[in-house]
């Protein structure tokens, strides 16, 4: 295995509160994905939290990334996903998903692992892209078969 990209980002909850409260639906739109808005919307009690620690992400791994939010990489090119065990990565699409193919060496397949956690008022997120030798030479780079849009699932 090697580590391609190292990213994290610590956010202060209250000012996503603030963000929602005066934007809304526009910022919602604008930055998550349907998914993530999905899981945000069915915890009304925790939303501000759970659009948090997705924030983060996004701002993790675009660091992993090596780009920032620039360089073709948007918000909703990057998802929070979860596999069937709970465990966060990321979807990639778009310019996020190419940029992780162009950096994904030859014959390998990349990893996104997400880590994600919050203690009122700070929300945080890890994300470590690594590669992992393909298991079949015909098997794409980047591209997994057992994980959600375009992320191998991590042993």
């Amino acid at each position: 295995m090697t580590i391609l990209g190292v990213g994290s980002d610590l956010i202060d909850i209250r000012r996503v509160e603030e963000t929602l409260a005066r934007f809304g639906e526009r910022f919602i739109q604008r930055v998550f994905t349907e998914v993530e808005r999905a899981r945000a919307e069915r915890r009304p009690h925790d939303r501000a939290s759970t659009y948090a620690k997705r924030f983060a992400a996004k701002e993790a791994c675009a660091k992993a990334l090596g780009t920032g939010i620039r360089r073709g990489v948007f918000w909703r090119d990057m998802g929070v996903v979860n596999l069937s065990s709970g465990q966060p990565t990321m979807a990639l699409t778009g310019g996020a998903a190419s940029r992780l193919v162009a950096m994904t060496p030859p014959g390998c397949v990349a990893e996104i692992h997400v880590s994600l956690t919050d203690d009122f008022p700070l929300a945080q997120s890890f994300v470590v892209i690594s590669a992992v030798a393909s298991v079949s030479a015909s098997e794409p780079a980047a591209i997994g078969s057992r994980a959600p849009e375009g992320v191998r699932q991590p042993p």
